[in-house]
Formats: structure tokens, C-alpha cells, sequence
């Protein structure tokens, strides 16, 4: 899409986020941005993620001194207090697996929107997992799902097999929830498009 077309820029590379902002008819852009992703000693997991996604629009409005809307998200998988994030190799996608199974975990999704005021919102979602076994916990990594997901597994794909019910916002869980979205976006004048 031409910039000049732009309703917004998306500070995100992810294709998760991108299909979801298709599915509600918005003109975007794409400018990934690169942030420092580390935790801060003791911080909660619901200021963390509101941290990064706010981090990831900011540093979008200083790359392009953009006159749209910047949008900033983030997504983390949370079981107690500990957040798992994306799996750096295959022993810690197992390890992830294996300590979802059987039991439910929160995934927090924060959505940052600048414009002339700065905007946010926290999606959180608690999904159920069904126990897996060893088995489909390695035929689930070999199928290369689990890689370049918070948690290390995605619901929107073969991983909604493991997942016996989910409280909140299917689309948080993905990667970026359309609600709070498509609300932050119509306070900053950016439609979406129903047709």
C-alpha cells in the first residue's frame, strides 16, 4: 500500500497483526520497530506489556514523525506471574508446552496508539488447555507453528486443538484485540470498515 494512502502506521512486522487489521477494512502501513524487549526487575506483567506496546508506537512516531496514527502492540503468554515469550530454540518451546498443559494461563495483549494524545488498552484472556502428550507436544513443535509465538503456540492455528475454552478476546490471544483496537482507533479518527 502507497504511505500516502495510509490511515495508520502499523510498528509491527508481525503477520498476525497485519490479517487482523485487514479483517476490519483499515488503510495501514508497516514500519517494524526494534525495542528492548527485556522485563524491568519485579515488574508486573500487566505494566510490561503496556510498557512495550507504548515503547513500540513511540519509537514509530520518532522514525517518521508521522502525521497518522502510530499503533504499537504487544502479546504475552502469563502462567502465575512468569511470562513466556517467544521460544529462543526447541528445548524451550517444549518447555513452555509442557507447562501449559493441563491448566489455564492469562494472555495479556496491550494495544498504543499516538496521535496527538497518546491512547491505550489491555486485553486479557484466560484459555484453558486440555493436558498434552509428549507426543503431540514434539509432533506440535516439528509442525513449526510454535516459533515466533508469545507461549509458543499460536490458537489461530493447529494449537486450537489443545485449547478447551477461552475467556475473553479470541482475537488478544492472536495478537491484537479487535474491540479495543477499533476503539482506540475511531477516538483517533481512523475507520474501520465493515464492507
Amino acid at each position: 500500500m502507497n504511505d500516502s494512502e495510509s490511515q495508520l502506521i502499523l510498528a509491527s512486522s508481525s503477520p498476525r497483526r497485519k490479517a487482523l487489521l485487514d479483517q476490519i477494512g483499515v488503510q495501514y502501513s508497516v514500519l517494524p520497530t526494534d525495542i528492548d524487549e527485556r522485563a524491568l526487575d519485579d515488574e508486573l506483567p500487566e505494566h510490561y506489556v503496556q510498557r512495550l506496546a507504548a515503547a513500540k508506537s513511540q519509537r514509530g512516531r520518532d522514525l517518521t514523525g508521522a502525521v497518522v496514527p502510530v499503533l504499537g502492540a504487544d502479546t504475552i503468554v502469563v502462567v502465575e506471574r512468569n511470562i513466556l515469550g517467544k521460544p529462543k530454540n526447541k528445548d524451550q518451546a517444549l518447555e513452555m508446552l509442557r507447562c501449559l498443559s493441563g491448566r489455564s494461563h492469562r494472555v495479556l495483549s496491550a494495544v498504543s496508539i499516538r496521535s496527538n494524545q497518546h491512547l491505550q488498552a489491555l486485553s486479557a484472556t484466560t484459555v484453558h488447555f486440555r493436558a498434552l502428550s509428549e507426543h503431540e507436544i514434539e509432533a506440535y513443535w516439528d509442525s513449526g507453528e510454535p516459533c515466533d509465538k508469545a507461549g509458543a503456540y499460536g490458537i489461530q492455528g493447529i494449537a486450537a486443538i489443545f485449547v478447551s475454552r477461552i475467556e475473553g478476546s479470541f482475537t488478544g490471544v492472536v495478537g491484537l484485540p479487535l474491540f479495543e483496537t477499533s476503539e482506540l482507533l475511531m477516538k483517533t479518527g481512523v475507520e474501520c470498515s465493515l464492507a
